[in-house]
């Protein structure tokens, strides 16, 4: 069933269909908006949260109705996932449904407990976010949390993994900044050594807070952007859906409610058919929140490999993805014109 979906994605993608006869393949689910840390990157800072996690049957219902053709979720969004006290709870819900999990934390909730508890469960893959190796500039850009504890909570984490044996993927991510951008290799020095890790990335700030002016600009749309086909969409702890893991962040306006509606309706809306006839004519840039994107538009080639292959599969994959196919992904036109150095990622042998 799956892999059946992915092609008729796939097929609606390349001949640019805007009624699609699929369903994506991958979720953002915001299981709680709350968070326990002020970060000045973060939307949060500009679009205000409630203290409120999803409801269970809202994320049932999400599951349910996604199961026979999502491959993974990732259970994130502008909360951070350990204040959830259903998560553990979630990620086995998706995993009795077949999905794989995501998760990503800011650590300051990841004592050995807790530790523990996530490396019991079966999530396939966790992001350790930990913004610089520099008490002063870490806190800077995670006001709230304490260098010393979390940093020790992820190493903690990393050596239960190893210890446990854990099939987890663990990602320690850095978010190149204009504070930690000169850290890059002492960041990938550190916890490339760090036995228990999988990968250390180092990407580019994707928000529009540090950079307003960065985005695409109109004529750098020559290939739709995959995600309106694909996937993710981003389902908010309300319960709205948006069209795409940044639209939310970029005020772009919701086209349904799974706790209401059918998610088949939802996926083929007015509203997402009109972003993808837009995308497929060439006029994405008319679209404000695709204007302001900073997200890489990748080839179609690349495109078809990330449909033809399970999720499993393309995350597996994507560290070599990301080192040799640079050519056939276009950054941000702010990003070519400050000259950025590319996205850094390196997987341990």
């Amino acid at each position: 069933m799956r892999a059946f979906n992915r092609w008729r994605l796939l097929w609606a993608y390349l001949r640019g269909e805007c009624n699609v006869a699929a369903r994506p393949v991958e979720y953002i689910v915001e299981t709680t908006a709350k968070c326990n840390i002020y970060c000045p990157m973060c939307p949060r800072e500009t679009h205000k949260q409630p203290k409120e996690d999803m409801a269970d049957p809202v994320f049932s219902r999400l599951v349910q109705q996604s199961g026979p053709t999502a491959e993974h979720m990732m259970l994130i969004g502008l909360g951070e996932p350990l204040l959830d006290n259903a998560i553990f709870d979630r990620i086995t819900y998706c995993h009795q449904h077949g999905i794989s999990t995501l998760l990503s934390t800011n650590g300051t909730l990841l004592d050995e407990a807790a530790s523990r508890k996530l490396l019991a469960t079966p999530v396939e893959h966790i992001t350790l976010s930990m913004d610089s190796m520099d008490k002063a500039t870490y806190e800077f850009y995670r006001k709230g949390a304490k260098f010393e504890r979390v940093r020790d909570n992820f190493l903690r984490f990393c050596e239960l993994k190893h210890q446990l044996k854990a099939k987890v993927q663990v990602v320690v991510q850095m978010v190149r900044m204009e504070r930690n951008q000169h850290e890059v290799e002492s960041f990938l020095q550190f916890w490339s050594a760090v036995p228990g890790v999988d990968a250390v990335r180092v990407k580019e700030d994707e928000t529009d807070l540090m950079r307003p002016d960065a985005g695409h600009e109109s004529a750098e749309w020559t290939h739709s952007c995959h995600y309106l086909w694909r996937g993710p969409m981003y389902v908010k702890q309300s319960g709205e859906v948006y069209p795409c893991c940044q639209s939310y962040m970029l005020d772009g306006a919701p086209v349904g409610n799974i706790g209401t509606q059918d998610l088949g309706n939802i996926f083929n809306s007015p509203a997402m058919q009109d972003l993808r006839a837009k995308h497929v004519s060439g006029r994405a840039g008319e679209i404000e929140m695709c204007s302001k994107c900073r997200v890489t538009i990748p080839h179609p080639v690349m495109v078809a490999g990330s449909m033809i292959f399970h999720g499993r599969t393309v995350r597996r994959l994507l560290p070599w993805i990301e080192r040799l196919g640079r050519r056939w992904m276009k950054p941000p036109h702010r990003l070519i014109k400050d000259r950025h150095e590319e996205l850094v990622q390196i997987e341990r042998p």
